[in-house]
């Protein structure tokens, strides 16, 4: 989540209040935005990436989507687990009549790509919403996309989760930590940065503590670019491999406050 602290909850309540007329006012928490300070980037440079979709839920504008996913197999998708809460979906995932993902579409109202429904979740059973920590789902597709579609997944060790290296992160959210939403996929380019930096950033007193194994640090010293509110669950890509998931943060595209995203080699299960 990002706007305080989770970067999904506020935007997307924010939304389902749109969708049904209603005004809502929620805590600044994790924001699922779009990406600030970044560009707008065609499908084919990042076919993994996915926007998951309710219109039941959130209404039509924006094709329904509510957070980011990234492909790992032809049939899964992994995503933030906070995504999945029922302060965001209103209730279970397979209570969500259309819950789908959106695939080889860049922009959410456009043509082409598909749309696939979700047919199972799984929320990591170590996710813990009081600390951001573990913040993973796998969503199972009732079809499978195109092989073309996967990326690979770093492990452990990986030179992609060396700081210092450079890092894309992608999705429809905030452009702007105004409410600026985007409906064209966009992506900003940050850096790995050292566990320390993040420590720092989110010491134990602040409210939630930043956990070098299963979180992952990433931003811009000059600040400017980051993921936001709308972005939760997107992928953070270095070296061509997936290392992240858009997961938290306190405000967007500030220097002294980067984003904080699921470290997936970490939290995804060993047989995945």
């Amino acid at each position: 989540m990002r706007g305080s602290f989770a970067r999904a909850l506020t935007g997307v309540l924010g939304l389902a209040a749109a969708a049904a007329g209603q005004a809502l006012t929620a805590a600044p928490v994790a924001a699922d935005s779009v990406v600030v300070g970044g560009r707008p980037a065609q499908i084919t440079e990042a076919p993994w990436v996915v926007a998951l979709s309710s219109r039941d839920r959130f209404g039509g504008t924006r094709a329904g989507q509510f957070c980011g996913g990234v492909v790992v197999a032809p049939t899964k998708v992994l995503t933030a687990a906070h995504c999945l809460g029922r302060e965001v979906l209103g209730g279970e995932p397979w209570e969500v009549r259309d819950f789908s993902v959106i695939a080889g579409r860049a922009a959410l109202l456009g043509q082409g790509g598909q749309e696939v429904r979700i047919s199972d979740t799984w929320v990591n059973p170590d996710y813990d919403p009081t600390a951001n920590s573990g913040d993973l789902a796998v969503l199972t597709l009732a079809s499978p996309l195109p092989q073309s579609y996967v990326i690979g997944v770093a492990r452990t060790g990986d030179a992609a989760y060396a700081p210092g290296a450079e890092a894309d992160v992608y999705g429809w959210g905030d452009t702007t930590g105004n409410g600026s939403y985007a409906t064209t996929l966009r992506t900003a380019r940050v850096q790995v940065l050292p566990d320390a930096s993040c420590e720092r950033a989110y010491p134990a007193g602040f409210g939630v503590r930043y956990r070098g194994d299963s979180m992952l640090c990433a931003g811009d010293s000059q600040g400017g670019r980051d993921a936001c509110q709308g972005d939760s669950g997107g992928p953070l890509v270095a070296k061509g491999l997936l290392v992240g998931l858009v997961s938290w943060g306190s405000g967007c595209g500030q220097a002294e406050n980067p984003g904080v995203y699921t470290r997936v080699a970490a939290v995804l299960p060993e047989n995945f």
